[in-house]
């Protein structure tokens, strides 16, 4: 089998490179990246230096993709992944929209012409931002709950958002995007007889991420508690008691292998959450107690004013995963928070390698 990943030199493609290549004898894995992020440059070492191959390509140019080998499966893990993308500066408008989605309408138009399967790597961040911030919650043990009582909203349950919930705008223009992808990405796989898997990823974290806080706040707050940088709790109060899952990437490897192994069907489901569940959700004021803990106490500023998209509990529902493909996250957040900190350790400069 030949897979080609996407956005290979990031955190999340560089991880199920080595995840796939080890799990799926025989599989040869490849990959295309733009190297634009600081930090891609560390990761194309390791790959290259394990002998995956890495070329040197930008999804939004289709003449990039043209040169490309004839493979059996395609994962798309390239994209601007920060709700705040087009809208807090650093990034344009028409930027998110051209390397979001008009990259993977690049990429369909690639599988079309060889016949390849596509998998797409998107995100909680399609669901509707209004109908999350209208959820019932209440504030225990320093974060925010869930208070469904004897009510039952639409596509939410006691163990999350699942992939019923209502993706009306708005949603972010990253968000935006993404669905955007996820709906042409199903309608390329009908016309032209493709397979199409769309993986709703909760927020991806371990060592290795990118140290953004609009992008990896698990990782980024880790690192900047070890080396002593600012740190304050941003909205909702300033409190910290906003709450996310976390999943580490490798775990998506078991999903990855039984989808590429599978025809795929417009009789099944092709939309699956995947996350860490209620099992792994942590409020920030619970991660500065973890941090505390394992690096010592470390003060945290308080900015209650809200930026632009932001919510208060996102939490997702992976039942239908774990139904169709037997799929549970092995990785615990207290490994993945482990697996951060000895990171953060080893490399006190990581932070400022891959901020930009």
């Amino acid at each position: 089998m030949k897979i080609l990943i996407t956005g290979i030199c990031g955190f999340a493609g560089s991880t199920l490179a080595f995840s796939l290549r080890e799990t799926i004898d025989g599989a040869t894995v490849m990959g295309l990246d733009n190297l634009s992020r600081p930090g891609s440059h560390e990761h194309r070492s390791r790959l290259r230096a394990a002998g995956i191959e890495v070329r040197h390509g930008d999804v939004r140019c289709a003449s990039d993709l043209e040169s490309l080998p004839v493979v059996d499966w395609v994962i798309d893990a390239s994209a601007n992944p920060s709700v705040l993308a087009g809208v807090t500066g650093g990034t344009t408008s028409r930027q998110v929209v051209e390397h979001n989605l008009i990259g993977t309408i690049n990429l369909l138009e690639y599988c079309r012409r060889l016949n390849s399967g596509f998998i797409l790597l998107s995100t909680s961040r399609v669901y509707s931002i209004r109908d999350l911030a209208a959820l019932p919650i209440q504030v225990e043990n320093q974060a925010f709950q869930l208070q469904l009582g004897n009510s039952r909203s639409a596509g939410v349950g006691e163990n999350g958002i699942d992939e019923t919930f209502p993706t009306t705008p708005p949603i972010s223009l990253y968000g935006a995007t993404k669905l955007a992808s996820e709906v042409l990405a199903r309608e390329y796989g009908a016309s032209y007889g493709f397979p199409v898997w769309i993986n709703r990823c909760g927020v991806l974290a371990g060592a290795g991420q990118f140290g953004r806080p609009d992008q990896g706040i698990f990782s980024y707050w880790i690192h900047s508690w070890k080396q002593r940088r600012p740190l304050s709790y941003i909205g909702f109060g300033g409190e910290g008691h906003q709450v996310r899952d976390c999943l580490h990437p490798k775990d998506l490897t078991p999903v990855l292998v039984q989808q590429m192994a599978a025809a795929g069907s417009e009789h099944e489901h092709q939309v699956f959450n995947l996350s860490g569940g209620i099992r792994s959700a942590h409020s920030l004021r619970a991660l500065s107690d973890w941090c505390a803990e394992r690096f010592g106490s470390h003060e945290v500023g308080a900015q209650p004013k809200e930026r632009p998209n932001d919510i208060p509990w996102m939490v997702l529902d992976s039942a239908r995963a774990s139904a169709r493909w037997d799929w549970q996250p092995e990785t615990t957040a207290d490994s993945i928070f482990e697996e951060i900190a000895a990171q953060a350790e080893e490399r006190p400069d990581w932070l400022d390698l891959s901020a930009g």
